[in-house]
């Protein structure tokens, strides 16, 4: 596990610098709302909230929303893995799958418990010096705890030179 990884949760965790680090390097995420839940080793939640200013022509939540709120809840820990690593390690979305459930149209909590095989790749991209891939999990559950959509993210990891 990287040892910048509680600097870095530390940042996420304080609602008034994450909201800083959204504007400053996920804007679109800004505007769209997005909030972080829970940030830990192990696991991460995202929540959005159906609003206008997210919202698609059938009164629900747009399905690139919902992507991005996803896509964060994998992202986070990956970012807070190589965060400050000395060699970095670069990572980038290469793969996206996608279910949609239910209508979102109030609060949704995207989910990945992938933090650990995340670590455990990006280990494997330092020690071998090759680029690694995972294939990364969030599900997308509304207020009632139903599922509202799934999402899976293969993430790619190189040790820079």
């Amino acid at each position: 596990m990287n040892a910048n990884f509680s600097k870095f949760q530390k940042i996420i965790n304080n609602r008034i610098k994450f909201r800083f680090f959204l504007l400053q390097k996920l804007p679109a995420a800004w505007i769209a709302g997005l909030r972080m839940q829970k940030f830990e080793v192990e696991i991460a939640e995202v929540t959005v909230t159906y609003k206008w200013l997210n919202q698609n022509p059938f009164r629900s939540m747009y399905f690139a929303v919902q992507a991005m709120a996803a896509e964060m809840s994998t992202g986070m820990l990956a970012f807070g893995q190589i965060y400050q690593r000395d060699p970095s390690v670069s990572m980038l979305v290469v793969g996206m799958e996608a279910k949609y459930h239910k209508k979102a149209i109030d609060k949704i909590t995207f989910t990945s418990t992938d933090g650990v095989e995340i670590a455990e790749a990006i280990e494997e991209a330092l020690k071998t010096g090759e680029g690694q891939t995972r294939k990364c999990y969030s599900v997308g559950k509304n207020m009632a705890g139903d599922i509202v959509s799934e999402f899976w993210f293969t993430w790619s990891f190189k040790a820079k030179s």
